[in-house]
């Protein structure tokens, strides 16, 4: 699992499912928790593992293939579209509203490949908010469908921003790479609190852009196969 890492956690331990943990936060939120907050058991399907750098490219790849197969399968339902479209819905993470556009806008601005677009039905793949110590992280639960936990407390700590958008990077295929600068979006927590960086960097538009122009037609491709 892919997460993102601050010096004040300790290491969670690892468990069950595939996970991409991240931890960023964002000045701009208050600091009580709403009364429809989420504790990351309420989440759907499988545990994450903690934040702090405890999964790898692995992990981060089981979640893309996990979105990149949801989307395969309408795509392959439905040929005519023209648009390569993720869509997510951010009706549990009410608190992050303004984050989780902003975010969308980022990658929409950035890569031409593929889209994100919210639902109010059942999308790709869905945001959380909470509490949770392992802090914000991305999750995949196995069967073609993921999500993203925003942590309260990473969200105050960081630019929340920037939290939303590491982690909707997750989604799109780039693993964590905390070694990075403040100008790679997937270093994450690496360059600490000071940076509000929220715009992936020349190689990781590419990149995105590059899977999903060959891992989709792949993916198609194993859809049309097996029916």
């Amino acid at each position: 699992m892919a997460s993102f890492r601050t010096p004040a956690r300790p290491r969670s331990r690892r468990m069950l499912a595939v996970a991409l943990g991240l931890g960023l936060a964002g000045a701009a939120l208050g600091t009580a928790a709403p009364a429809t907050a989420h504790k990351a058991a309420d989440a759907p399907a499988s545990a994450a593992v903690g934040f702090v750098g405890a999964g790898g490219k692995d992990d981060s790849k089981a979640f893309f293939d996990a979105v990149l197969k949801s989307v395969a399968a309408r795509q392959a339902e439905q040929p005519s579209l023209k648009v390569v479209t993720v869509y997510y819905n951010a009706s549990q993470a009410p608190t992050f509203r303004t984050q989780i556009a902003n975010a969308a806008s980022i990658w929409n601005s950035s890569v031409s490949n593929v889209k994100l677009q919210a639902t109010s039905g059942t999308g790709d793949f869905a945001y959380y908010e909470g509490n949770d110590a392992r802090g914000s992280y991305a999750s995949t639960n196995g069967h073609g469908r993921g999500y993203i936990f925003l942590d309260y407390a990473q969200n105050r700590q960081y630019n929340s921003t920037r939290v939303t958008a590491h982690e909707t990077g997750h989604v799109l295929g780039l693993p964590d790479h905390y070694s990075g600068p403040c100008s790679e979006l997937m270093s994450g927590g690496g360059p600490g609190p000071s940076c509000t960086n929220a715009y992936p960097n020349s190689a990781e538009r590419s990149r995105v852009n590059q899977l999903w122009a060959y891992g989709l037609a792949q993916a198609i491709a194993k859809v049309n196969a097996a029916r």
